[in-house]
Formats: structure tokens, C-alpha cells, sequence
């Protein structure tokens, strides 16, 4: 590793360490109070709470000390608690902590909007409007859409996930756990295929892509649609990476359309993947872009960013919220970026993947049961099936994923068939803590 590209100092000592069993006994004390004081709908991971967490690690309330290879799902790009964004937030929370942007502005905000109109792709004139959430980025970019192309058709994708709120569970694909029983969801929404390639076979992107604009053109008419909606890698969905070409292919026909072409790079965003966003690998210049997770460091920010004239076609007022752009969220985000700019992330991130991508196409070929190795940067995934096959296996990866647990690894799943470990470490993490991570998932594997 360079010295331009080591990862930021933390206090915490960077080691995996058990001291009690998993959970240990002030784990325990709180997770019944959890039970009692917290809906039951509101899932879990891990058995364990949090005291503390830097750079590569996670210490709980008993003092063990986790290899963190989930970043709160990419949030903690530039690591826990990174001292840019704790000065930012420290000051900023002693100046004020809301007045709603919408009644008495505030330079954060307006500065947040600045870093993502220069640093998402394209050079043409840009706008950006900032929100709580990833699923509220999402939203509003849809009313974005809508209400410049004065259509109402929506087009997403299989194994899509775009959110939690009642429009973001319609474009979402999966049912267990976000959709069962929340019906009904909103309507002109429709569904494509993606390209899958470990699922596809020998389909390249292009013909993949023609599929799903054949069906856009008989099913609901070019015309109609407003937006499509894609994420350049799924994420819950499963890290699927598209086949070179589908996405150039959709960009193209929505070109061609008038249709306002949408990445959203929830999870994608802000260096996970070794480029700024995930669309620069094909050279794709979306006409929005939503982003979140990893913006703020660890506080609730979104953002929607594009094109001048399809920010501005909404009615004064139609786009806002209270608590939107608040100017602590706002000053994380600026210390955030100043981190990813200064120590050079995105290649940090390409270090991470060149560690990750090479010991677990190692695994695979160890491993009967990994059926493919696929992702980029620091956004890796192994889908898990029955060897020999493409049967998912669900079972094996929830006992893997609890096995790293009990040993001091956050390992986190997803994909639409539940047979799916992802990673996303830190990119502060260090290489030999990684490698010691990836070390305890392949033992993990043992029966």
C-alpha cells in the first residue's frame, strides 16, 4: 500500500479479539431490552451492541472487537467516527442544529449540493436537492421525472431494491421481508428483466438489454414511460453486475426516448466501487443520480443530482421536507468527501478489491458450493448454491454468515434467493485485518 493510500489513524486497536462468548452478557442484558422496548418488525444481524467502532473494527458493550465487513452497509466508507467528519459534526452541532433549509438556508447544504453537481458524472449544468434517505432520494427522483416529462410509467428491474416507502417497495422486486403484507403499492410501475450473467448463460448485455426495451415498447409504449430506474451493481439484490453493454443499451434508448435515465447509486456511490459512482465504469452519464449511504459518514443524508433542466422543471415547493439536508448531516458529508478526495479512495478501493476479488476467486476454487465470485472494488459478493448447480442455497450462507459471527467477523447476506454473502469493508480498513476477515469466512465454510 502507498503511503498516499493508508487508511486513517484510529485509537481503536485494530485486531479481532474475543473476550467473552458471542453474545457476551451485557449483549444479552440488552437485547432483552430491545425485545421490550423495540417493534419486533424491525430485523437484526447481529446478537451483538456497539460501543465503539474505527477504521476496520467494531467493539461491543463486552469489549470484543469485530473485523467490520459490512460498514453498516456501505455507509462507513471512510470509516467510523473519521476525524474529518467528527470536527465537522462537533462544530457544527455547537453553531446550530436545524433552522429547515426552506425557512432560513445555510451554506452546508448549499456546498453538499456544489461537491455532488462536480463530482457525479457528465459536465453539463447540474442541480441537486438533498433528503433523509436513500428511499427519499428515490421518491423524488421519480416526481423529478414525472413532472418533467409530464409522463407517469416508471420502469425497474428484477432483484431491484430501491426502498422501503410505499413507491420505493413497488420498484423494489423482492417480497420477503420488504413487501409481504404492506400492499397495496403505488401503480404504473413495471418490471424488466436484468442481465444476470451467472444466471443468464451465454446472453451478452446488449441482448439482454433488447429484451427489456422489446417488452417497454409492447407492454407500456415509450411514450408513456417517464423514468427507468436502474442500480449500475444491485446491491440487496445480490451485487449482481450487469454484462458489459445493458447499461449503455438502456442509457442509449432512453436517449432516444425522451426518457430520463436514472442510476441509483445508493449503494454503488461515493468510491465503493473504485471509480467516484459505479455508472463511470461504462461511461455513463445518467440524467440523475441518487445517492446516501456513504455521502455522510454515517449521518442520514440523500441526495438526487442531474441534469439543470430536469432539476428545475418542478413547481416552487414541490420538493423538500423538514428535516432534508439538516446541517449536521450536511457538514459529515463535506468532512466525508474531503476524506475521500484527500486520501485518494476511489484507489483505495481498487487496492481493497484486488484483496478481496483474488482470495475469494481463491475460495471458489477450493469450494464446491461458491458458484460465482463477482463485484468491483470494495462492493464483492460469492453466491453460494448447491454445488454443481444454480439451486440456491440460502441455509449454507446464514450458517456461514452466524459462524464469522461467533468469531468476530461482521458478515452480512443478501440476493433475491438469500444465498448471498456480500462485503463491504471500510476503506480504512488494513490489509492484514482484511485478509484475517476473509481468512475466518473461508473457515467458516468448513462443515
Amino acid at each position: 500500500m502507498t503511503d498516499t493510500l493508508m487508511p486513517q489513524a484510529t485509537s481503536l486497536p485494530q485486531e479481532r479479539r474475543l473476550v467473552t462468548e458471542i453474545p457476551g452478557p451485557r449483549s444479552r442484558e440488552l437485547m432483552a431490552r430491545r425485545t421490550g422496548a423495540v417493534s419486533a418488525g424491525v430485523g437484526g444481524t447481529l446478537p451483538v451492541f456497539a460501543e465503539r467502532a474505527g477504521g476496520g473494527v467494531i467493539v461491543d458493550v463486552d469489549g470484543n472487537s469485530f473485523i467490520d465487513l459490512g460498514s453498516g452497509i456501505a455507509v462507513t466508507t471512510v470509516g467510523n467516527a473519521n476525524p474529518r467528519v467528527v470536527q465537522r459534526v462537533q462544530e457544527q452541532a455547537a453553531a446550530f442544529t436545524h433552522t429547515c433549509f426552506m425557512v432560513t438556508p445555510y451554506e452546508g447544504y448549499v456546498a453538499v449540493c456544489e461537491s455532488l453537481n462536480r463530482l457525479t458524472p457528465g459536465d453539463h449544468p447540474k442541480r441537486s436537492a438533498l433528503f433523509n434517505s436513500g428511499a427519499e432520494a428515490v421518491e423524488n427522483a421519480v416526481k423529478i421525472a414525472r413532472a418533467f416529462t409530464g409522463r407517469q410509467a416508471v420502469v425497474v428491474f428484477d432483484h431491484a431494491y430501491h426502498g422501503r416507502t410505499n413507491l420505493t417497495m413497488a420498484l423494489t422486486a423482492k417480497n420477503m421481508p420488504y413487501k409481504q403484507s404492506f400492499g397495496p403499492f403505488a401503480p404504473e410501475v413495471y418490471r424488466m428483466p436484468m442481465s444476470y450473467p451467472f444466471r443468464d448463460g451465454p446472453h451478452a448485455g446488449p441482448e439482454v438489454a433488447a429484451w427489456a426495451t422489446s417488452k417497454m415498447d409492447k407492454e407500456i409504449g415509450a411514450t408513456n414511460i417517464a423514468a427507468i430506474l436502474v442500480e449500475p451493481i444491485l446491491g440487496e439484490g445480490g451485487f449482481i453486475v450487469p454484462a458489459p453493454g445493458f447499461l449503455p443499451a438502456l442509457a442509449a434508448y432512453a436517449a432516444a426516448h425522451g426518457i430520463v435515465f436514472i442510476a441509483d447509486e445508493i449503494q454503488t456511490g461515493f468510491c465503493r466501487t473504485g471509480d467516484w459512482f459505479a455508472s463511470e465504469n461504462e461511461a455513463i452519464v445518467p440524467d440523475l443520480i441518487t445517492t446516501a449511504k456513504g455521502m455522510a459518514g454515517g449521518l442520514p443524508l440523500a441526495g438526487v443530482t442531474g441534469r439543470a433542466d430536469i432539476m428545475d422543471a418542478v413547481h416552487v415547493g414541490g420538493l423538500g421536507g423538514t428535516y432534508g439536508g439538516n446541517p449536521i448531516a450536511c457538514a459529515a458529508a463535506l468532512g466525508a468527501i474531503e476524506a475521500m478526495e484527500e486520501d485518494n479512495l476511489p484507489a483505495r478501493a481498487r487496492e481493497v478489491g484486488e484483496i478481496l476479488g483474488g482470495r475469494l476467486r481463491s475460495m471458489a476454487e477450493r469450494i464446491p458450493s461458491i458458484g460465482d465470485v463477482r463485484g468491483r472494488g470494495a462492493m464483492m459478493a460469492i453466491e453460494i448454491v448447491e454445488p454443481g448447480t444454480l439451486t440456491p442455497d440460502p441455509q449454507t450462507v446464514q450458517r456461514v454468515a452466524d459462524a464469522c459471527h461467533r468469531q468476530g467477523v461482521v458478515a452480512i447476506t443478501c440476493g433475491t434467493y438469500g444465498n448471498v454473502l456480500r462485503f463491504l469493508p471500510p476503506l480504512t480498513i488494513e490489509d492484514d485485518l482484511l485478509r484475517e476477515g476473509l481468512d475466518v469466512v473461508e473457515n467458516a465454510f468448513a462443515p
